[in-house]
């Protein structure tokens, strides 16, 4: 005879079916650990990214473009070149690049428009940090900025070529002569979150030559802020001393349109007042302790920038360490005690 099995009570039922499947309070913790996990990746993504930005090898066979252009968007850095043996600073052009596989160009910076459009438009900061700039907190600048922003010329520097880095000894030292233009033109390096503005070149200073010295294999971009709209020529001599004993420098000139409304003819057709003709001589104590210490405070805002960036994520891994640690001990906690309830009579 076959004995009629009693239903379990309803309670009882109701327990068992809450201890098999994850109770409401027991789901809410392990999404958090999921949302928190993807919170920590999506947070250490944009260091990376940004290492990879300034990370770049340049080929010895690129080639040298002769047309005149205007660049409003896109990778661009000054650098030394040698050209038929000669030392020669142009503009190495990324935005030339219509695919992966087509290489980057070098330009002559006579022939070639750095173009600031309006998208570059900021409002000065209400911090004394920033006062260095000369303008009134809330007043609009013209920025082509540190972190590229796809609808401004992005204006770094570099000392990759080849060639220049197996002759150069150490570096070269990037000097600004002089400034043309209705404003002014500081251009400074922002290392971090905590870190002090550093600036690099100021149109308005006193000194003839502001020396910066940038190492050998270097890749660097900064701050450039414009005052208002015009047509600015900045003058740079770079210069440095060759592993066979000798010196090499050269004076040239990048031209700015800045602002959306502001002719490229006209910067192409404006005479700068510093030429190679007029430029004056290489000035030993610029090139030697005022470039040592440009090189010091480079050095320290490299080191500034690499210690916050390690700083900050040491923080989020340390902190996002703790709130797992957290929420897995709750999600354990909970189940815990829904376990207990479940076998509870």
């Amino acid at each position: 005879m076959l004995r009629r099995l009693s239903p379990a009570p309803a309670g009882r039922r109701g327990q068992r079916a809450r201890a098999l499947r994850p109770t409401t309070s027991s789901r809410r913790p392990l999404a958090l650990l999921g949302a928190v996990a993807l919170a920590l990746a999506t947070i250490a993504l944009p260091s990376a990214a940004l290492a990879d930005d300034l990370d770049q090898n340049l080929s010895s066979d690129e080639p040298i473009a002769d047309d005149t252009r205007a660049i409003e968007s896109g990778h661009v850095d000054i650098g030394p070149r040698y050209v038929d043996g000669e030392w020669t600073v142009m503009i190495h052009d990324d935005t030339a690049r219509t695919d992966p596989s087509t290489p980057s160009v070098w330009r002559h910076a006579e022939k070639t428009v750095l173009r600031v459009v309006d998208a570059a438009e900021q409002r000065v900061p209400d911090d004394p940090a920033y006062e260095f700039l000369g303008a009134k907190a809330g007043s609009e600048v013209l920025i082509v900025p540190q972190t590229q922003n796809p609808q401004v010329v992005w204006v770094g520097w570099n000392t990759q070529d080849p060639e220049a880095m197996q002759r150069m000894d150490r570096g070269a030292t990037f000097t600004l002569l002089g400034l043309d233009g209705p404003g002014t033109l500081v251009t400074y390096l922002q290392s971090g979150n905590f870190t002090e503005p550093t600036v690099l070149w100021d149109s308005r200073s006193t000194k003839k030559q502001q020396p910066v010295w940038v190492d050998v294999n270097t890749h660097t971009h900064a701050n450039w802020v414009f005052s208002e709209p015009g047509v600015y020529l900045a003058t740079f001599r770079v210069s440095a001393d060759l592993i066979d004993g000798s010196t090499v420098d050269d004076v040239r000139t990048l031209r700015f349109a800045v602002g959306s409304a502001t002719s490229v003819d006209a910067a192409l057709a404006a005479t700068p007042t510093i030429t190679a003709a007029n430029a004056p001589a290489v000035d030993d104590d610029a090139t030697g302790d005022d470039a040592s210490a440009a090189a010091e405070t480079d050095g320290a805002a490299r080191v500034a920038a690499d210690t916050s960036s390690v700083l900050t994520v040491v923080g989020v891994i340390v902190g996002g360490g703790l709130l797992l640690i957290a929420v897995v001990v709750i999600v354990v906690a909970r189940s815990s005690r829904a376990k207990r309830r479940a076998e509870q009579p």
